[in-house]
């Protein structure tokens, strides 16, 4: 699936984090969602590769990415610290700047990084989600039915943890075979490894962990942030046609531009793994926009 690509294991300050790199060219920062890992871009990164350098990685408790210990407040599993880890990779790897693309859980990781390091991300894409103090501040009923996985992950411990242990296939199957509009978006082999690392009570624990940040530690930095601190680079937002933030908000693209005064994209017609369904208006859209 990565072909010409190479594997590393990186060690941060605070974990080892899991990926592969390759292409040459501008280098570009590749971050998964919730199922997923960093096998999400497999019919995305190759055709990146032949303008740029390719860095995919499994964020911080998911995949074959370490899995430090949490804390009473959650911090270790904070945006801003999962950030912290992935500039570290692009340093180790000599990247002092480059563009950084995320979906889902990927794309919270990806605006916290531009936020908290501007100089080091010259662009900035962002796949299905408005930023956590948005969506947190415009939660209502709709939002609570959409967004049930914010509520269930980030219960106290050890509920999902048990609960998804019980049965880990039930939950991923539902979120790939619900979210998506194209059923056949996601090869056996990748649905596989997506219900792999749901099998792992570690790997489960530290994604509960980030939910249960997210409606903490996350949602405060960013109330912090609005209004006050902008994203300096260009964005480009794509969303789900069909998913829960078309839904939603009348006008998500006008949130972001809250967040950043260069913002651009618009709606894809597919379900909410977009590089996985579309992954061909996926890697126009990017081409266009990181050149």
């Amino acid at each position: 699936m990565f072909g010409g690509f190479e594997e590393f294991d990186i060690s941060t300050s605070a974990a080892t984090i899991h990926g592969r790199r390759g292409g040459s060219g501008p280098p570009v920062l590749l971050l998964h969602g919730i199922p997923e890992t960093h096998l999400m871009w497999h019919r995305v990164a190759a055709r990146l590769a032949e303008r740029y350098t390719v860095v995919a990685t499994d964020l911080r408790g998911w995949g074959g990415s370490g899995k430090p210990s949490s804390t009473a407040d959650h911090e270790p599993y904070s945006m801003r610290a999962i950030a912290r880890d992935q500039i570290e990779v692009m340093r180790n790897l000599g990247y002092p700047r480059f563009g950084v693309v995320g979906h889902d859980r990927g794309a919270r990781c990806a605006y916290r990084l531009a936020l908290d390091e501007p100089d080091a991300v010259n662009r900035l894409a962002v796949m299905d989600v408005v930023p956590i103090g948005d969506a947190y501040g415009r939660a209502e009923r709709r939002f609570s039915l959409a967004y049930w996985v914010w509520s269930f992950l980030a219960a106290p411990e050890p509920v999902p943890e048990q609960f998804i242990g019980a049965a880990p296939e039930v939950l991923v199957n539902f979120m790939l075979d619900t979210w998506a509009e194209v059923k056949d978006a996601f090869p056996a082999e990748v649905r596989a490894e997506y219900v792999r690392q749901f099998s792992d009570p570690d790997t489960v624990h530290a994604i509960c962990e980030e939910f249960r940040a997210a409606s903490t530690v996350d949602y405060q930095q960013d109330v912090a942030d609005r209004g006050n601190r902008k994203i300096a680079c260009p964005v480009l937002f794509l969303w789900s046609e069909r998913g829960s933030v078309a839904k939603l908000y009348d006008d998500p693209l006008e949130i972001w531009r809250g967040w950043a005064d260069d913002v651009r994209g618009g709606p894809v017609p597919v379900g909410h793994f977009i590089p996985e369904e579309a992954p061909e208006e996926t890697t126009r859209q990017l081409l266009n926009f990181l050149k």
